[in-house]
């Protein structure tokens, strides 16, 4: 990791930390594509709101338990490898941190990321199939691939690549929930092909009356020796019972025979219920499932269409919208019809118009500019996270003018009749889905322009009677340089008790916090304090191996590696006290800490301790940088002249403007 990124993320991480609760709250961490996830032990420890202005945070909000930062794909595994080091949790995985926040997660949530999980696992091979259904019914609309042997040709293999998972999407669905739930996949491969076996009579052929049924009597019950395509619902179920019969077979049947016998019960005992109990049910809730939301689309008319898509967001926010991709299979399955899509997609374009009004209304601001752009960008791919909780809910107003929006896209969707054929991806890839009959296309782009229009507008008009906010002061980035950990980069925050803070006074004083040469922080061989990277401050070529608090104040963290301190002066000033050069990379060797996090402490008294001649012989530069790192406008820093300095002389004064 380049140095200075790695200066930059272990301010974050110590920063993140602290609003988390400390460390003690924290009970688990991982990543995703995006989002860096932690598992605390109290939410209400942690303070949200302040996690969103930390640095490269492009939003923050909580789901099943998690606390989820959105940082963006790449920048997220950087941060999270120091942040995980910092709170020694490096090894964690996300499996791991699922059964940590899966605890904490009520039935209802459970059951919701449950089905996320299984879609999310086959969702590629969903999108590629998508995709290609839409270039094959784009490619089929010119004349020149119709009458050219070679293009017609590559067209009809791009048909028949496009259609193929769909047709086993159960066995799929099979096989993922399967997995997700403990079982062998492979036994999820075996029942999701004995639902879709040449052996049944075809479900959409038997749904016609075109072909004879085989019914057994078994145990007094009539089966209906029928398939299973399109029973996405179903596979759900049975992916999940296959799991669970194998879990229990494994453990009951004994070792000698496990081989053999487990598989084979498991397999029995999942085929009986699939077709005595499990696909009868199955059958019957997809059904009912399907004919509300076919009722709603012909009895709610463009009022339905414009509910749907004007709150979908909303659900989004709640993480229940990752029920929509069993529905919207099961809807394809057994109406060759999704406009659920589109209505998703024309919500997902609304709020990005949300974001664009506040950008307008907040152009001159730094940090807004940081979090609307990427997030308007992400909107595009139809990815709303970053859009809604870094900007729409944080401020309201933007939330509700994007819901507007998505309404009125619902609208024009209605009167267009505008569908998709499959599901999967919206907005700029999702022209790819739609449905070409009845000028598909040019329907698709105008709702959506009028979704984005509808969010902008109503957004702007909002602003002028909700936003109350201020224009944040532009934000400088920080640089930083490697080698060092999150302690270092970042001083502690400020007190957050205002009666154990101490006025402001005109003149604070620190004082030596190490016995040596008091030198100025250009003079320091490191191109990170030299150039007050991290802040302003002096630094002490030591003659002892000894740190000593500069003032009265808190202990606010100390870094495993013990080699830099974070500090906070009785009057709230943050410092960072920090052990050599590159003396990160010893891991704590020749380091010792005499106080913790958290401690109060005296001027004077000793912090750290270190074996100076062994870190000078290990090749390091041990000179002490003392860095203010977050100081107020209207106060200014003024070092005092170079010369030996002991604990009782001024190192610095800060001066009150």
């Amino acid at each position: 990791m380049d140095a200075n990124k790695r200066q930059r993320y272990e301010k974050i991480s110590i920063e993140l930390t602290r609003l988390a609760g400390g460390r003690e709250n924290i009970q688990g961490v991982a990543h995703c594509a995006t989002r860096l996830r932690i598992v605390l032990q109290d939410n209400d420890k942690a303070d949200l709101k302040a996690m969103e202005d930390v640095d490269l945070a492009k939003g923050v909000f909580v789901a099943g338990d998690q606390v989820q930062i959105i940082f963006g794909a790449g920048l997220v595994n950087d941060v999270y490898e120091v942040f995980a080091e910092y709170n020694n949790m490096k090894n964690m995985s996300l499996s791991d941190l699922k059964t940590v926040a899966n605890k904490k997660m009520n039935p209802l949530q459970r059951i919701i990321k449950a089905l996320s999980d299984v879609f999310v696992d086959i969702m590629p091979g969903i999108l590629a199939a998508a995709l290609l259904t839409g270039l094959s019914g784009v490619l089929g609309n010119f004349e020149i691939v119709r009458e050219n042997d070679t293009l017609f040709g590559i067209n009809r293999l791009i048909n028949i690549s496009s259609g193929a998972i769909f047709g086993f999407l159960p066995l799929a669905v099979a096989y993922s929930a399967c997995k997700r739930f403990g079982g062998r996949p492979i036994l999820g491969i075996v029942i999701g092909c004995i639902m879709l076996s040449n052996s049944l009579a075809d479900a959409y052929a038997a749904a016609q009356g075109t072909v004879e049924v085989t019914t057994l009597h078994i145990f007094g019950l009539g089966v209906d020796l029928v398939g299973f395509q399109g029973g996405i619902i179903v596979a759900l179920l049975m992916g999940f019972v296959t799991a669970k019969l194998d879990v229990f077979f494994e453990k009951k049947v004994p070792e000698v025979i496990r081989l053999l016998v487990s598989p084979l019960l498991t397999t029995l005992v999942g085929a009986l219920l699939l077709f005595t109990v499990i696909g009868p049910a199955g059958r019957g809730l997809s059904s009912g499932i399907t004919n509300a939301l076919v009722w709603m689309t012909q009895n709610l008319g463009v009022f339905g269409y414009a509910v749907f898509s004007g709150l979908q967001q909303l659900v989004v926010i709640t993480g229940l919208h990752h029920i929509f991709g069993a529905i919207e299979a099961q809807l394809l399955a057994d109406t060759g019809r999704n406009f659920i899509n589109p209505l998703m997609s024309v919500a997902i374009i609304a709020q990005g118009g949300a974001v664009l009004a506040y950008l307008v209304r907040h152009r001159k601001n730094v940090k807004v500019r940081e979090l609307c752009i990427p997030s308007f960008i992400s909107v595009l791919f139809g990815i709303t996270e970053p859009a809604l909780f870094g900007i729409n809910l944080r401020y309201r107003f933007p939330i509700i003018g994007g819901c507007i929006g998505g309404a009125m896209g619902g609208i024009v969707v209605y009167m267009a009749n505008l569908a998709a054929l499959g599901f999967g991806t919206t907005v700029v890839p999702g022209i790819a889905l739609a449905d070409p009959a009845g000028n598909g296309y040019v329907n698709y782009i105008i709702a959506h322009s009028v979704a984005l229009a509808g969010g902008f507008i109503m957004t702007l008009v909002l602003g002028k009677f909700m936003d109350k906010s201020q224009e944040e002061p532009a934000q400088t980035e920080t640089a930083a340089a490697a080698g060092t950990p999150a302690s270092e980069i970042s001083a502690a925050p400020k007190a957050s008790d205002p009666a154990e803070v101490q006025a402001v006074p005109q003149e604070e004083v620190f004082f030596g916090y190490a016995q040596g040469q008091l030198i100025p922080m250009e003079e320091v061989r490191d191109e990170t304090f030299a150039n007050k990277v991290l802040g302003d401050g002096v630094a002490v070529i030591p003659d002892t191996g000894k740190v000593y608090a500069p003032a009265d104040g808190t202990v606010m963290s100390i870094f495993d590696t013990k080699h830099a301190v974070c500090f906070a002066s009785s009057c709230g000033t943050e410092i960072l006290i920090h052990i050599g050069v590159d003396t990160v990379s010893l891991q704590g060797k020749y380091f010792e800490a005499h106080v913790k996090d958290g401690d109060a402490v005296k001027k004077g008294q000793l912090l750290i301790s270190f074996d100076k001649e062994n870190i000078e012989k290990a090749g390091f530069d041990t000179v002490i940088p003392m860095i203010f790192t977050d100081l107020e406008d209207g106060r200014r820093l003024e070092p005092s002249a170079p010369g030996k300095i002991s604990t009782d002389a001024a190192a610095a004064v800060i001066y009150k403007d």
